[in-house]
């Protein structure tokens, strides 16, 4: 059984193009092997899944990139149907390691151009796949304008080469936004952030669409097969806040399928993922029917705890004070001389 494709909302980027208002992630290189990832992606396009959030951190491009080419081979979907995306990792910023790295990807992914390239994060600082929560870096420090710039002028030059159809930026707060905007050439079709009902971000969601850039939220219900060292006792568990449960229990669905919902209503392109083909199944087929009223969605509003998940802790610098040191929290870029 495969979703028609007509039925899948969509969502507008800067250009005018329509992308599917929900894509399937791919991080799971903490819990999964590449075989079961590469299986659920096999699965999740065969059922109707078009856009693909990939990057090389996730170290599994590899096995995403044998089932592309496999899907295409077979007809299942065209090259240009798909809209796969990749990231450049925080150990590749520097003059000449951006093309080095995209260069990487396109490779394992077995494609001549991505869709969609992001900065992962908006500094080098580097912290190995799978460390622990309280793992440092000696050579990180706090974001800079001028470096950042080094890195997005690399992922210009992929557009302008043809290589790339559309930039990004991830992990931002609005003061670099407002440092570094000015300063580009070509704008960010895409801001992706980490956004779900007990943590909605509401005033850089809202920046981000008036100048229309494409919000993106990962960890979209709650995350709840995270990383250990992304895990804290104050966590809230999004799939218990009352509004979610109550919409839930009201259509005798899962509430994730109501975080999904909710998401995709508020504007934003969820990318959850799972290993389950059941999971990946009503992920992408609960946002196509029996949409939340509008009471509901106020509901869910009022439930936002500012609960972030992903905290960064590990790009910490040696002077900083917290994590949340990397999040600006006070209005200005933290460190910034």
């Amino acid at each position: 059984m495969r979703i028609d494709q007509d039925i899948i909302p969509k969502k507008t980027l800067s250009s005018g193009e329509q992308i599917p208002c929900i894509g399937l992630g791919t991080f799971g290189s903490d819990k999964y092997s590449e075989s079961q990832i590469a299986e659920a992606v096999y699965g999740a396009i065969q059922y109707g899944y078009r856009l693909i959030d990939c990057a090389s951190v996730y170290q599994n491009e590899d096995s995403i990139g044998q089932v592309l080419e496999k899907v295409i081979q077979e007809k299942t979907v065209t090259r240009k149907e798909l809209f796969v995306i990749s990231k450049v990792w925080n150990d590749m910023h520097a003059e000449g390691q951006v093309h080095i790295s995209f260069e990487k990807s396109l490779l394992d992914l077995k494609l001549d151009y991505l869709d969609l390239y992001l900065v992962h994060w908006p500094f080098r600082n580097y912290h190995a796949p799978g460390c622990s929560g309280d793992s440092r870096n000696p050579d990180s420090k706090p974001f800079s304008v001028e470096e950042f710039m080094v890195t997005w002028r690399q992922c210009e030059e992929l557009v302008e080469k043809g290589l790339v159809r559309y930039i990004g930026m991830s992990n931002m707060t609005i003061p670099k936004l407002e440092a570094v905007l000015p300063l580009c050439e070509i704008k960010p079709a895409v801001l992706e952030m980490e956004l779900h009902p007990s943590f909605q971000q509401p005033e850089l969601f809202d920046y981000a669409v008036s100048r229309n850039i494409l919000p993106v939220g990962y960890c979209p219900i709650g995350s709840p097969s995270r990383p250990e060292r992304d895990r804290t006792d104050e966590d809230v568990v999004d799939m218990e806040l009352p509004a979610i449960v109550k919409a839930a229990d009201a259509r005798g669905v899962h509430p994730a399928e109501i975080c999904l919902k909710w998401a995709v209503q508020r504007g934003q392109i969820p990318i959850p993922f799972s290993v389950k083909e059941h999971q990946y199944r009503s992920n992408l087929a609960c946002v196509t029917k029996d949409p939340l009223t509008e009471e509901e969605m106020e509901a869910i509003r009022l439930e936002d705890r500012n609960c972030r998940l992903i905290k960064g802790q590990v790009f910490l610098w040696e002077s900083a004070s917290g994590w949340e040191d990397l999040w600006d929290v006070d209005g200005k870029i933290t460190g910034l001389e």
